[in-house]
């Protein structure tokens, strides 16, 4: 299938501790004793190597995403960004997030791009789903075994960043503020996810929701690389996005001060020159 459009996505959470009386058999008093004991329950089940609730504990608060064309010139490609924006709004309840999400991709059929989107933003988008009732027919479907969104090494379909880079787990796995780093890509400005329960717990969506954006941005720039080394894109092509991502932020950054801080981080790891020569 020769997709259209990219779909970089991220999703950011918080500890689901409406789960604990069922899990548990504890109520807590306050969220922020509720994320400790989902937090101590993982310990425990792990043998305290791991207090980081898995997939299906976890609830979405924001979805961020970046859709770009798809432009081909015989087997070479480049992209140009249409939208970079978070679903909903700031009152969206998780399940009109989620349902979001689903239904706009099933119309849009992109190839999916993201970091570990595999290993935990697609699966927690999908227990969440089922939780709510929401279907995704179109991500299960498959014309083979290989080429389809629930395939492993089916990166024209779902680009996993974290995946590829490793070689699938040959090499270490790396984050993506590291592939950045090493890359002199800006990584993540201002706000890490450490922070975001706090955030949620203060009201402070939009905050998380423009943090997210910029992790989608990090992940289109990487992906942007990738396909360079690949030979999915060369030289031209490459600036040719970088160029329009550049100009599509510069004219929104003064209304979004997030997009005006990763422009400017982005200046300095780049030592001036987005471009590659």
């Amino acid at each position: 299938m020769m997709h259209d459009s990219l779909f970089v996505f991220d999703i950011e959470t918080v500890p689901d501790i409406d789960v604990l009386p069922q899990l548990t058999g504890e109520t807590a008093p306050d969220p922020a004793t509720g994320r400790e004991m989902l937090e101590k329950y993982h310990l425990d089940i792990t043998n305290g190597r791991n207090g980081f609730a898995r997939q299906p504990f976890h609830k979405v608060v924001a979805i961020s995403f970046l859709r770009a064309t798809i432009q081909r010139d015989g087997n070479l490609e480049t992209y140009e960004i249409e939208e970079l924006r978070s679903g909903g709004d700031l009152t969206s309840e998780e399940k009109d997030l989620v349902n979001g999400f689903f239904a706009y991709c099933g119309k849009l059929y992109p190839r999916l791009v993201s970091f570990n989107g595999r290993g935990f933003d697609l699966p927690v988008l999908k227990y969440r789903a089922m939780k709510h009732g929401v279907s995704a027919r179109w991500l299960h479907q498959a014309t083979n075994k290989w080429e389809n969104y629930t395939s492993r090494y089916a990166p024209n379909w779902h680009c996993d960043l974290a995946e590829v880079l490793s070689d699938y787990g040959a090499s270490a796995r790396t984050k993506m503020n590291e592939v950045c780093a090493a890359l002199d890509l800006p990584g993540k400005t201002g706000v890490d996810g450490s922070k975001v329960s706090d955030m949620f717990d203060n009201g402070e969506i939009d905050g998380i929701r423009r943090y997210c954006e910029t992790d989608v941005l990090n992940t289109y720039l990487l992906y942007l690389r990738y396909v360079l080394h690949t030979g999915l894109s060369d030289h031209d092509g490459y600036n040719h996005a970088i160029n329009l991502t550049v100009a599509w932020l510069e004219e929104r950054a003064g209304d979004i001060p997030a997009y005006q801080e990763f422009l400017d981080a982005w200046r300095v790891s780049s030592g001036g020159s987005f471009n590659v020569l």
